[in-house]
């Protein structure tokens, strides 16, 4: 197919997304967040800003999952892309940051959604009436990380992702209802946030606002607003995140 073919062809899908298509761009700033969040863990547990800020990552990876199913050519070839990604990283996510076989790394997860938004494009034996609850049910079986919430999240971003406000309105209600068991957010930049949290009226409106899991919520402007594309090489976008859990062991081991 010729190039022009070939963007004849995605354009149209790309027509069906309202925000931030720029999947080169989502996929390094969801790096960059991961290794911020993954830097906090390992290297610096007391600094609570870190893990804040890595909570962008995986709604970024969400994002770009359903950017990336509407925009593939090859759906099959890039699920083999993310479980050979996955499988190598195993390991290092593993020595890295003390998992086991049995903790999965992301890449499970994003395999797992993957091949339910497959089911509800190609609609297949009534796949995608099926398929998408199945993969809730293997998100759970299979310990995946972010379990059945973190699956369920990439098919409601698909479901709403031809209007900005939906993407928006869905995001505040499902980071609300992911954050209500997580823990609470009392500081931040050293400065205290309990004078906001206990004001009359005000207190009980922001505070499920600043937990942990909630935060989640920093990453909405970054799928709403466009951005230039950017093309990554393949290489780059799946092997950095195997390199950066060998970075982050090594800065462990010298430290």
């Amino acid at each position: 197919m010729s190039e022009e073919k070939q963007t004849q062809a995605v354009a149209p899908a790309l027509s069906e997304i309202a925000g931030n298509t720029s999947t080169g761009l989502l996929k390094l700033l969801a790096l960059i967040f991961m290794l911020m969040d993954h830097a906090g863990k390992m290297l610096l547990p007391k600094v609570i800003e870190m893990r804040i800020f890595g909570r962008i990552a995986f709604p970024l990876y969400c994002w770009g999952l359903v950017v990336g199913i509407c925009c593939t050519r090859s759906v099959p070839k890039y699920m083999l892309r993310i479980l050979i990604t996955g499988i190598i990283s195993q390991p290092l996510y593993m020595i890295a940051l003390d998992h086991t076989w049995m903790e999965p790394n992301i890449f499970l997860t994003l395999l797992i959604a993957l091949l339910g938004l497959w089911g509800i494009r190609e609609k297949k034996y009534f796949s995608h009436i099926w398929l998408p609850p199945l993969t809730l049910v293997l998100a759970v079986i299979l310990n995946a990380n972010y379990g059945w919430k973190g699956v369920l999240l990439v098919y409601l971003l698909y479901a709403v992702r031809e209007r900005k406000a939906a993407i928006a309105a869905l995001m505040i209600a499902f980071c609300l209802y992911w954050g209500g068991t997580s823990s609470a957010v009392s500081t931040l930049f050293g400065l205290s946030l309990r004078p906001l949290l206990d004001l009359k009226y005000v207190g009980s409106i922001v505070s499920p606002f600043f937990r942990l899991q909630a935060l989640d919520l920093l990453a909405l402007p970054l799928k709403l607003i466009k951005t230039p594309n950017i093309k990554l090489p393949a290489w780059v976008s799946y092997g950095i995140y195997p390199a950066h859990l060998l970075l982050l062991w090594g800065l462990e081991q010298v430290l």
